[in-house]
């Protein structure tokens, strides 16, 4: 059947949170899949990091007596270019990786030790017991048994790698468009002027939308042919449910999570526990739907944000522009970025895989989500990264669907506050995330004509809590959307 047998494509698409992190202890100890006997790469126990003292930090296993489980590592480690690099080599972070870049994944630990001592002094301060041997706690499947699950009852990636060396929007365009447009940071400047894959979909006339999960999607955004696309591109996860129970949703479903420090992405150090919830949601509502038989569902996260692995990132990406801008800090984007945890869902698929791409070629990367939705459609690759990408079709071995149900019974872990000494339960502050900060921005550049009130530019100067970005961009997205609906 393969390829041509699916006619949905749903993307949810997580926050920073690497493969060993989260998935490292999915076969452990024996490292292979007990049903396919393929081997696996994830954690033996033996693994570390040094310190500042050159001690020897091992990795741990978050379980259900670890204190604070659901929020750790209890701190944001540190994101971005110059971060993964002090991260993978071990050097200063104003530093050029070593050539060739070959790197030994030990400087997890001093980086984020670092780290905590900068948040100490934001608005968003570590959680109590955050110290730099926390980087190395790894989830157990007991921990996390929604995606445990699920990466068992189908397949796992352990060879899906971020796009580029660096943050979150960066990889974000590349999972959309296979280029970054020599963009290696979050930046509230950046503008995206390139086409995506929704540009390619609407000139096919293959269907497509982007889902928010309370709000209008911050998606919308970042593209000249998502911000000119109709309104009815774009809805709420409430509608997803609905078209999946109903058996309409379109041929390419994007899901993004609930942003800031009360949502459901996963970011460190918010609650890991909300975003398990999130994904038996969107598996429910695609396993219990009307074109289950039909449908790939794709669980990943934009990047590694600072959280340990073991695996070097393979060198040898194709760069994805013929002509390059002046790539942010020299990057020629022929390194992929961490290992990061990718599921893919299909009752097509055989329980127990392990899947990789062929040795032979460059691994899975988040443009193999572009090359995959290229194949099933017939369309031609946006950039040089995506024409070299490997799609996914090949996991898909079954000639006849499966009616068992791998998450039968499974609930997701409760959402508990996290807690300071003698169980005293902290409160969140309301502080703006990094994402709701950069989008706010972009939101007030887009063309709506000023009726009265402050500019927009000056309005954002103004928002200092997350609620008030959110409510910001949701009602410049509203009127952006009523104006292409209802133009003048």
């Amino acid at each position: 059947m393969g390829l041509n047998s699916i006619d949905h494509v749903v993307v949810l698409m997580l926050e920073n949170r690497s493969f060993d992190h989260m998935l490292g202890y999915l076969y452990a100890p024996g490292n292979k899949s007990p049903l396919t006997e393929q081997d696996f790469d994830g954690l033996t126990g033996a693994e570390y990091n040094q310190d500042a003292g050159e001690n020897q930090i091992p990795v741990t296993k978050i379980t259900s007596q670890t204190p604070n489980a659901y929020w750790m590592p209890l701190c944001d480690p540190g994101e971005g270019y110059q971060n993964t690099n002090q991260q993978l080599f071990g050097i200063d972070p104003t530093a050029q990786p070593p050539q060739p870049p070959v790197a030994t994944n030990q400087g997890f630990v001093v980086n984020f030790a670092t780290a905590i001592q900068y948040d100490a002094h934001t608005n968003e301060p570590p959680w109590p017991g955050a110290e730099p041997a926390s980087i190395m706690g790894m989830y157990t499947p007991e921990t996390l048994p929604v995606l445990s699950a699920l990466a068992k009852g189908f397949a796992v990636c352990d060879r899906w790698f971020a796009s580029a060396p660096t943050e979150t929007i960066p990889n974000r365009a590349f999972a959309l468009a296979a280029t970054s447009q020599g963009h290696l940071t979050d930046n509230k400047n950046n503008v995206y002027t390139c086409p995506s894959i929704y540009g390619k979909l609407t000139q096919a006339g293959v269907s497509w939308m982007v889902y928010g999960y309370t709000q209008a999607p911050y998606t919308q955004m970042d593209f000249p042919d998502t911000r000119s696309a109709p309104a009815a591109n774009f809805g709420r996860f409430a509608g997803f449910q609905q078209q999946a129970q109903e058996g309409s949703l379109p041929a390419f479903s994007f899901l993004e999570p609930e942003w800031g420090n009360k949502g459901n992405s996963q970011h460190p150090a918010y609650n890991v526990a909300a975003g398990e919830a999130l994904i038996s949601k969107v598996y429910r509502a695609c396993r219990d739907g009307k074109d289950w038989d039909s449908t790939l569902l794709i669980i990943t996260y934009d990047e590694h944000g600072g959280c340990y692995d073991h695996v070097p990132p393979p060198q040898g990406a194709a760069p994805p522009d013929a002509n390059p801008p002046t790539p942010d800090f020299g990057f020629d984007f022929t390194r992929f970025g961490v290992r990061v945890p990718t599921v893919l869902i299909s009752p097509l698929i055989a329980e127990g895989t392990v899947y990789r791409a062929p040795d032979s070629g460059p691994p899975h990367d988040h443009t193999s989500v572009l090359a995959t939705i290229e194949k099933r459609w017939g369309l031609t690759p946006l950039t040089q990264r995506d024409a070299a990408a490997p799609d996914v079709g090949s996991v898909l071995t079954l000639d006849q669907p499966r009616s068992d149900d791998p998450l039968a019974g499974i609930q997701p872990p409760d959402v508990i506050p996290v807690t300071g000494a003698a169980g005293a339960t902290l409160q969140q502050d309301d502080t703006p995330s990094h994402i709701q900060q950069v989008y706010a921005n972009l939101a007030a550049k887009l063309p709506i004509p000023q009726t009265a009130g402050a500019a927009p530019a000056e309005a954002v100067n103004a928002l200092t809590t997350g609620t008030q970005h959110s409510d910001f961009i949701e009602s410049r997205l509203q009127t952006w959307n009523t104006m292409k609906t209802n133009p003048a």
